[in-house]
């Protein structure tokens, strides 16, 4: 995919509002801070005056201080960005409304998105701003494209879990596209009762797993026959956390499916902001070829090959 690139953009000495992902805490070592890294320290060597869009949560469009982005601005004192408050904080934003994405636009002369894990989302600051500025995508969007869009080695397994009832329509989808999906998290109450079964499904390319009596882990029948498949694959995809493994009495699911995924010779990404914290709590971040910043957008751009953020451009 030949996206507009940074380097082709001439933004030396301009006003660039620069699209980050701060929907996460306010720490300099968070992956989607550090992820931003290369695109600010250009924009700052070519003299941009860098004005830095995000949203944080879920608002609905009224301010609510425990949401601001404020604390990010000391963050972003080096490269002499300033930060601007909380996009969704304004109704505009989510509703991609003409006059906000026009006020938006107002405040800059050039566009750059960097915002990788929003870009499923058609919203103001990701599909209005490209259609009034001249734009471009930051460094770490085009790498998580190249990465993404990779001929994957066969079998390609995807491992996805989550609580959101929306998850499941994306697990039905990439078991259309990809050899093999397991379904852990929350997810496998969403395809009916059949809790007796060690595993409910092992037929067919969608696997899904089976929950503990609390609902809070996968079972160990499910830990054995999805680690059958990953030690099998050619390159997994890693989606979500299987169980609630911040909590010791159920993490058993997570970090023996993780150490398996770790263990094996295929090609691995993972994506997600608890994937990757689980990855870090199991120090097995540097097992995987790459780590992407977006969870969801990861997962749409595996099932459609692009994103709105994407097409916009």
């Amino acid at each position: 995919m030949d996206l507009p690139k940074l380097t082709d953009l001439d933004v030396s000495g301009k006003k660039v509002l620069l699209r980050l992902d701060l929907d996460t805490d306010p720490d300099p070592n968070d992956l989607r801070i550090k992820a931003s890294e290369e695109t600010l320290n250009y924009l700052k060597e070519k003299g941009a005056e860098i004005i830095i869009l995000a949203h944080k949560g879920r608002p609905g469009g009224k301010v609510d201080e425990s949401l601001s982005l404020k604390p990010f601005q000391p963050i972003f004192d080096k490269w002499g960005a300033k930060v601007e408050e909380n996009l969704r904080f304004d109704p505009g934003e989510e509703s991609n409304n003409p006059e906000y994405v026009e006020k938006l636009a107002s405040q800059g002369e050039a566009f750059i998105n960097e915002a990788f894990a929003s870009s499923h989302r058609e919203h103001a600051s990701i599909v209005g701003l490209p259609k009034l500025l001249p734009h471009a995508f930051g460094f770490r969007f085009v790498q998580e494209v190249e990465h993404l869009s990779k001929v994957f080695k066969k079998p390609v397994v995807v491992i996805i879990s989550g609580i959101k009832e929306d998850k499941v329509e994306m697990a039905k989808k990439l078991s259309e596209i990809y050899d093999k999906v397991l379904v852990g998290g929350r997810l496998p109450e969403y395809f009916g009762d059949k809790a007796l079964e060690s595993v409910r499904s092992q037929e067919g390319k969608m696997i899904i797993g089976n929950l503990t009596m609390d609902k809070e882990d996968i079972t160990l029948n499910t830990i054995e026959r999805f680690k059958l498949e990953i030690k099998s694959a050619g390159t997994i995809i890693l989606a979500g956390v299987p169980g609630k493994y911040e909590d010791s009495g159920h993490m058993q699911g997570t970090k023996e499916i993780f150490e398996a995924v770790a263990g094996a010779s295929a090609f691995k990404i993972a994506g997600g902001g608890d994937t990757e914290l689980a990855l870090k709590m199991f120090d097995l971040t540097n097992k995987f070829d790459w780590v992407s910043v977006g969870g969801g957008a990861m997962v749409e751009y595996l099932i459609n090959k692009t994103l709105p953020g994407i097409g916009a451009s």
